[in-house]
């Protein structure tokens, strides 16, 4: 049993996330923009927050105790290249304050590497409206990549993209880039929670395909 707390808990992925590690006997936080949209969690027996990820204070303030965290938040009306880069840059800082050992960030399959090594973004016939968003995202990324120091982190990601109506099987599958690749939020929940549980990825990108 361990604490964990969850950026971006009122999303998908980030239900997800909180429901998994509930399953598995964690206490968890949940921290979200508006809690009022989400007193869902807070009756699943959640200590909700409402909080801002690219505020380093806040997260430092948020994390302190907590063994691990799950970065799965997103501001829709923050530009992308603007958003991602300054949440890693806070989750870094202020994790490291608070003394958080893992990081599991939710990420792109777009960032992904296809079977010849090329970011699925970059390759011919990627929708170039959905570009910048995925560049901004890997943005985030690179800045863990830059750092030498902070918590150990992953970035997981569906191979392909979210089944939204899919069941909830108890297994999944790695893979690079396939752009058929499906996952279910629940299966996508457990590979997230793996990476916290029983790490097997440090310090880089890995798809995941339901079982």
């Amino acid at each position: 049993m361990g604490a964990i707390i969850v950026f971006g808990a009122g999303g998908r992925v980030g239900r997800a996330a909180v429901e998994e590690a509930r399953r598995r006997g964690h206490h968890v936080t949940a921290v979200v923009r508006t809690p009022a949209g989400h007193r869902g969690l807070e009756a699943a027996g959640v200590r909700l927050l409402a909080g801002d990820v690219t505020d380093a204070d806040a997260v430092a303030a948020f994390a302190a105790g907590r063994d691990a965290a799950v970065m799965a938040a997103y501001d829709p009306g923050a530009r992308p290249e603007v958003f991602f880069p300054a949440a890693a840059r806070a989750l870094l800082d202020g994790l490291g304050r608070a003394r958080v050992g893992r990081l599991v960030a939710v990420g792109l399959s777009a960032a992904l590497e296809t079977s010849d090594g090329t970011p699925l973004m970059d390759t011919p016939g990627f929708p170039r409206e959905y570009r910048a968003f995925a560049a901004g995202h890997a943005a985030g990324t690179d800045v863990w990549r830059a750092c030498a120091g902070g918590p150990d982190w992953v970035v997981v990601s569906p191979a392909g993209d979210f089944d939204p109506t899919g069941a909830r099987t108890g297994g999944y599958g790695l893979s690079g880039a396939d752009t058929a690749a499906r996952v279910s939020h629940g299966d996508f929940a457990i590979a997230l929670l793996d990476e916290i549980d029983a790490p097997r990825h440090h310090r880089t990108h890995v798809g995941v395909v339901g079982a």
